[in-house]
């Protein structure tokens, strides 16, 4: 059992164990249990001002008094820096939880002392119960978290989360965010290609990489319903390393007779300014890289803007490495003209709004002649994505658009049906004429 080298409290990790088995047990009994999470106010000035060591020691102290609170069957654990953690199982009811923060509070009442320092230890308890707020651990967790936050905007020290039905919109996702951490590992993340084609003679140039997931219980997932959670649970840059080595492994593999082929694998924002991307990339290629296949890193303009100057400097290196650039959604949110003149970006991809509306739609049709034309004044070349009939295909091509997306031309398809694509591309789609 993993310990906490300061304190000799659980760490984080076995305090998701177990509070993991406390909940299923709960529930199992329709019993209650309650959950505090307890977080030291201003612990930076307690380190600022006392120093580091006195700092310890208050986690120690504030380590000890919380095993005091703790009954024989209760779980303590220290879960952040200055965070802890006390499950109060077979509770009878709120109340309960209410009596062992009051006790806290209590012990902490008394100024702590060390060497020369002397200090009041204030804290903030954010309190949630089985199941009467939520009946998975890690909602429950968040719940109680949450309450710190809305506690210490409201003035207050201790809050319990709200008395209300469980989250709908938690309860939803909440088996996608459990099952996700081991999709991979179980063999249920797949691939998916769709198809892009040059505009002008409709050959074949590259495929969208496009995440898979065939969960036991929901059927096929796609990335708009499992990749939110994955960011907001801290899971997205694994899924990204995957599908990073899974695109250019099976691209790999394609044998075709129309030259180099690119790969285009979706980044997410949050990665785009780590300092360790480009490291990633050099791994993938390192491992799976082919003189046929281009790599292409799709990024959104929010991915630009964020912090614009290190993700230039962090895309410039993987530029550097001969991996294409390419900007996803295009003219759907932050577009600045000021940053064209250094934009780190071999592509645009025009959204599918605008697509979508070529024909219909003057103000659409002309803010996609305007983003061609700008584009190709800076040296980018253009996608426009959501291609789905001949006659807005054809409006494509007639604004010098590049490269074509969309259900017309293929739908997104396994490797294997990829394959199968590329082997019977020999003519255009019905009712289109190439200029």
């Amino acid at each position: 059992m993993s310990e906490d080298e300061l304190t000799g409290l659980h760490d984080r990790r076995t305090f998701m164990l177990a509070l993991r088995r406390q909940v299923i047990q709960a529930n199992d009994k329709q019993s209650s249990l309650a959950l505090l999470v307890v977080d030291i106010d201003g612990f930076t000035a307690i380190n600022g001002t006392h120093g580091y060591e006195f700092g310890d020691r208050t986690l120690q102290h504030v380590a000890l008094q919380l095993s005091q609170v703790a009954r024989a069957y209760d779980y303590v654990a220290r879960i952040g820096d200055n965070r802890f953690a006390l499950i109060l199982p077979r509770i009878m009811n709120k109340g309960h939880a209410e009596l062992a923060t009051q006790k806290l509070f209590r012990l902490l009442d008394l100024p702590f002392e060390f060497g020369h320092g002397r200090v009041k230890i204030a804290v903030t308890i954010g309190a949630a119960l089985c199941p009467m707020h939520a009946s998975h651990a890690e909602f429950l967790l968040r719940l109680a978290e949450s309450a710190i936050v809305t506690a210490r905007a409201n003035g207050q020290h201790c809050l319990f989360a709200p008395d209300a039905e469980q989250d709908e919109q938690l309860s939803e996702f909440w088996d996608i965010e459990i099952e996700l951490s081991s999709a991979i590992q179980r063999g249920e993340m797949h691939m998916h290609y769709q198809p892009k084609v040059r505009c002008r003679d409709l050959q074949p140039v590259g495929a969208e990489a496009l995440m898979r997931w065939d969960n036991r219980s929901r059927g096929t997932l796609t990335p708009d319903v499992f990749i939110p959670v994955a960011e907001h649970t801290g899971q997205i840059k694994a899924l990204t390393i995957w599908a990073m080595n899974t695109a250019l492994r099976q691209a790999g593999e394609w044998t075709h007779s129309f030259g180099d082929i690119s790969i285009a694998v979706n980044v997410p924002a949050e990665l785009v300014v780590e300092h360790d991307l480009p490291d990633l990339v050099e791994n993938a290629l390192k491992l799976w890289g082919s003189d046929h296949v281009q790599l292409v890193l799709e990024i959104t303009e929010r991915s630009l803007v964020v912090a614009p100057e290190h993700s230039f400097k962090i895309l410039s290196r993987i530029r550097a490495m001969g991996v294409k650039v390419s900007i996803d959604d295009f003219g759907t949110g932050y577009s600045c003209l000021a940053y064209f003149k250094n934009i780190p970006a071999d592509e645009l991809k025009i959204d599918k709004s605008f697509v979508s509306g070529l024909l219909e739609d003057p103000a659409c049709a002309e803010l996609t002649s305007l983003i061609i034309d700008l584009a190709h004044r800076f040296g980018l070349s253009v996608v426009g994505e959501g291609v789905e009939d001949a006659q807005t295909l054809q409006a494509l091509v007639q604004r010098r658009c590049d490269v074509a997306q969309g259900y017309l031309l293929g739908k997104a398809m396994t490797s294997a049906e990829f394959q199968g694509w590329l082997d019977t591309r020999n003519a255009p789609p019905t009712g289109v004429v190439p200029d």
